[in-house]
């Protein structure tokens, strides 16, 4: 299990080493009111421009966003767009540029003319050379990219197809990368992926995908077993296939295929998603995430930047709100006393594909070990349902004098928990039917119980879910809080 919000203090302290194609990217913004008597074509009346970096750059932009520190290693040419790059990366103190000058070709530059009132994108003019490095500028960027390997935890190879990632550069780093035991992401774009063999993890679209393994890449099983035969072609651990709208499906050797849906979103702009997916996915895996938590990162982080226009970051704040949507939430609005009421939710989060996780308890006074509980629950899953003992159920279970607060006081201070997406009353004295209804990919219980004692472990295994017990804090138990509170003399 990964927690984020415990991991998020960490990140000041990756760093991230991307080799790949940099671009100056341009958008040229204005309304089309008029075509021109010239030629049948648009009128764009230009109201302002920004000039961002692109390509690998913006790999190495998100990275610095997200609060990690990235060493870039790229190919300018010897002309004022190189220069605008150079120091446009300088001004982030947070990325550590070294790039290889070429005085025999332009810096590659792209200068997208968009109508704002249609968000449509009218024309490209592309400036570049897209040949392969030379056998001198090769060495260099070798040289450069092995020497920041000692101080690194990821590597990302961005692939635009413009020069930089030779075979031999790309074979070079990531032999030196496999022997320092140095984790190396490709977002690829070779018409030959061999010559990324032996990366960690690989980032295809759906498109780059099919293409690769001759296979058809439509559907989920379709996709998967695509995903199994290029895994196995480049020696790969795994394998991430983005899919645009239908959101993401992650191969893994020896697991079970992942696949979670996009975030339903109004898109703004569709440039440079890939480069913020491959720049989370660096960041989640530096500080020791799983695939699927950098995954389902990854998957939230794209959906933020093509709310946006033009070549866009995401910030950890961003990224929080995203994976965690309870933090905007009231907290009224995540009780829900009435079941009827919960069907609603989760149907919700059901036709979103989200993996619900479910834990309970009286939860009579508040403390230490439950906010651990609650967090490694949601860490383990998109959604967490808390399960909450009634007044009465409470004093069944635990006898007279409990609860010691009511169930509204209960409630409301459980859905004020970040971790906490909805709190579900129920009146039983077990949560079995309660996790009947919910039907969770995740059940969590304290390490106080063994995995033949949790309630409803039967249901969530049959469907292929899992169990997950949580160590305890010692000396934390309401029980005893509240046998040490009356045991003291005024």
């Amino acid at each position: 299990m990964f927690d984020f919000e415990k991991r998020l203090q960490d990140i000041g302290q990756q760093t991230i080493l991307c080799v790949g194609d940099l671009m100056l990217d341009e958008f040229v913004y204005g309304e089309v009111a008029r075509i021109s008597p010239e030629a049948p074509a648009p009128v764009l009346a230009v109201k302002r421009s920004d000039v961002t970096i692109g390509g690998a750059g913006n790999v190495a932009r998100n990275v610095a966003s997200l609060g990690a520190r990235c060493i870039f290693v790229g190919m300018v040419g010897d002309d004022d767009a190189g220069r605008t790059v150079i120091s446009a990366l300088q001004a982030d103190t947070r990325i550590e540029p070294s790039l290889v000058v070429d005085r025999a070709r332009p810096t590659t530059r792209k200068v997208r003319f968009v109508s704002e009132h249609f968000s449509t994108h009218l024309l490209r003019a592309d400036w570049e050379d897209a040949a392969a490095a030379d056998a001198d500028r090769e060495g260099e960027l070798i040289a450069r990219a092995l020497a920041a390997l000692p101080r690194v935890t990821v590597v990302v190879l961005s692939d635009y197809a413009k020069g930089v990632l030779t075979p031999r550069v790309v074979g070079a780093i990531i032999e030196a990368a496999t022997r320092a035991q140095i984790p190396v992401i490709v977002d690829p774009k070779a018409a030959d992926y061999a010559i990324y063999c032996g990366a960690t993890l690989i980032t295809p679209n759906r498109r780059e995908l099919a293409t690769a393994t001759r296979r058809e890449a439509i559907g989920d099983a379709a996709i998967s077993e695509a995903a199994a035969e290029l895994a196995r072609m480049v020696a790969a651990r795994a394998v991430l296939v983005t899919r645009s709208e239908e959101g993401m499906t992650l191969y893994v050797e020896g697991q079970d295929p992942v696949h979670v849906p996009a975030y339903a979103v109004r898109v703004r702009d569709v440039s440079g998603p890939g480069d913020t997916v491959v720049a989370i996915l660096a960041v989640m895996l530096a500080l020791g995430a799983d695939y699927e938590s950098a995954m389902r990162a990854a998957n939230a982080g794209a959906a933020v930047v093509v709310g946006k226009p033009g070549t866009a970051t995401v910030s950890v704040s961003e990224l929080r709100h995203r994976l965690l949507p309870a933090a905007a939430t009231t907290t009224e609005d995540k009780i829900v006393y009435d079941r009827a009421m919960l069907d609603e939710r989760l149907g919700e989060w059901r036709r979103q594909r989200l993996r619900i996780g479910f834990t309970n308890g009286c939860f009579d006074l508040l403390h230490r070990g439950h906010v651990k509980l609650m967090a490694e629950a949601r860490a383990a899953c998109d959604r967490l349902v808390v399960g909450l003992n009634s007044d009465a159920s409470v004093s069944r279970l635990k006898g007279d004098g409990r609860p010691i607060q009511p169930i509204g006081s209960r409630a409301e201070v459980l859905a004020a928990l970040e971790a906490v997406d909805l709190v579900a009353v129920f009146e039983e004295d077990t949560p079995l039917e309660l996790i009947l209804q919910v039907r969770p990919s995740v059940l969590v219980k304290g390490g106080d119980y063994t995995r033949e004692k949790v309630v409803g472990r039967e249901v969530v295994e049959a469907a292929g879910g899992e169990v997950i017990l949580v160590d305890l804090v010692p000396g934390q138990s309401t029980t005893n809080i509240v046998a040490q509170s009356r045991s003291r003399k005024p």
